[in-house]
């Protein structure tokens, strides 16, 4: 492509990117992950030692022009909604920027969001006052880099309907997602949720088409569907299992094939919806080479975090030495004497003399008494790990006294610990 055309389509990509409202689901209940979603939503997680889930499609549609963003929430929101009032307020409403928080209001009757279709519809009359031409719908609960632009200039250019964000998986993990079948075209012919089996990719027989959770719609068609959908007495109301098999069927839908984020050894997505798989994706981070590059400046990930000194590790003697190795520490932690391996310490971490740490996550202002060993487990906010603690070395103990994921990763929060909770961020 020459330079003049390239300035052309970054310029075709901009004017899209202005008359589209990005729409994040951010209310889902996140049971899967077990207690550390007992006092805060899911997407309000922490995650990779400062951030917090929800900040990676946030920081996404900002890296990517969309500067005209609601928040959909629900369930135990509060700890989402002040991250996102202290860390996302640098919008420029004069500018025509926002960042809308939408709660569950009972807008159009008596009931609660009902799905994620229905968390939309009942903000239909805010829609139309923003009165965007393109609606993104985002999970709020998923770890990945994308450039919005490219997937909004092809759902133009193509004239769809609606547009789906996919990428490959292992065909063995295709029950757990909504998986696509298309035509050469790359439009959908067919669309199943969840399903038990499924036609692998014609050029990647070990690979389904799965859906990302990323959606384009025209505004003026997504809202027609969703008065369809209202009225439907056997629809969830669910994107994945009622709208977007419903437009499959009757309109022109096409699949955004994504192929990673540019500069990333491949397409990483992950939906960090288990312990299991919110403990791996924080294990990936510390990887020499991981698949997900959050140290690249042209594509910052944005988060807010309290003020902290940087982090020291003190004591130099033998068997006293305060090392960390392969591992990622945030600000404000301390390590006297003890060893950190292949973890994530979370801000204001501290761990004491002749402990060690393997393989786990400890999340901000959790301390570690004398002569603890912790391996492959997560530790929540505001734990006191006593002195002489073991933890992920005995799968009954660690069974009777916390929670132990399928992939034996523990979970250890303060009330499993019998200490007082305060306020979980």
């Amino acid at each position: 492509m020459n330079v003049s055309a390239k300035v052309s389509n970054q310029r075709y990509i901009s004017r899209i990117t202005q008359n589209t409202l990005a729409l994040v689901l951010a209310g889902g209940k996140g049971t899967r992950l077990g207690s550390l979603t007992s006092h805060r939503v899911k997407p309000a997680v922490p995650f990779g030692g400062h951030f917090r889930i929800i900040d990676f499609p946030l920081s996404n549609c900002v890296n990517s022009g969309i500067r005209r963003i609601g928040i959909l929430t629900q369930y135990k929101a509060h700890s989402l909604i002040q991250h996102v009032h202290q860390g996302w307020a640098f919008l420029r409403p004069e500018l025509g920027e926002f960042m809308e928080l939408l709660p569950a209001q009972q807008r159009t009757g008596d009931e609660w969001y009902l799905g994620t279709a229905d968390a939309v519809y009942q903000n239909m009359d805010i829609l139309r006052l923003h009165d965007p031409t393109y609606l993104l719908v985002l999970g709020g609960d998923h770890i990945y880099k994308m450039d919005y632009g490219p997937m909004l200039a092809q759902h133009v250019s193509s004239g769809a309907d609606v547009t789906v964000g996919c990428m490959p998986v292992p065909i063995s993990e295709a029950s757990s997602f909504g998986i696509m079948e298309v035509d050469a075209t790359n439009r959908i012919q067919r669309f199943t949720e969840k399903p038990t089996h499924c036609e692998p990719m014609p050029d990647q027989p070990d690979y389904a088409l799965a859906s990302m959770g990323i959606y384009v719609f025209n505004t003026r068609y997504l809202l027609s569907r969703l008065l369809v959908d209202s009225n439907s007495a056997t629809s969830g109301h669910d994107f994945g299992k009622d709208i977007i098999p419903a437009a499959v069927a009757d309109s022109d839908v096409f699949a955004f094939l994504y192929l990673g984020h540019d500069g990333e050894t491949s397409a990483y997505w992950r939906d960090v919806g288990s312990i299991d798989s919110y403990w791996r994706a924080n294990m990936e981070l510390i990887g020499v080479n991981p698949e997900l590059n959050i140290y690249d400046q042209r594509w910052p990930i944005l988060t807010w975090q309290r003020q902290a000194p940087p982090a020291k590790f003190v004591l130099d003697e033998p068997g006293r030495c305060g090392v960390a190795t392969n591992s990622m520490v945030a600000g404000g932690c301390i390590v006297s004497g003890a060893t950190v391996r292949n973890s994530v310490l979370s801000s204001h971490v501290t761990v004491a003399e002749g402990s060690t740490i393997e393989s786990a996550v400890l999340l901000e202002n959790v301390r570690v008494g004398r002569d603890v060993h912790i391996k492959r487990a997560v530790i929540e906010t505001g734990c006191t790990i006593p002195d002489g603690m073991h933890i992920g070395f005995d799968a009954v103990l660690d069974g009777t006294r916390f929670e132990r994921s399928d992939g034996g990763i523990i979970l250890v929060t303060p009330e499993m610990l019998g200490q007082e909770v305060n306020h979980v961020r």
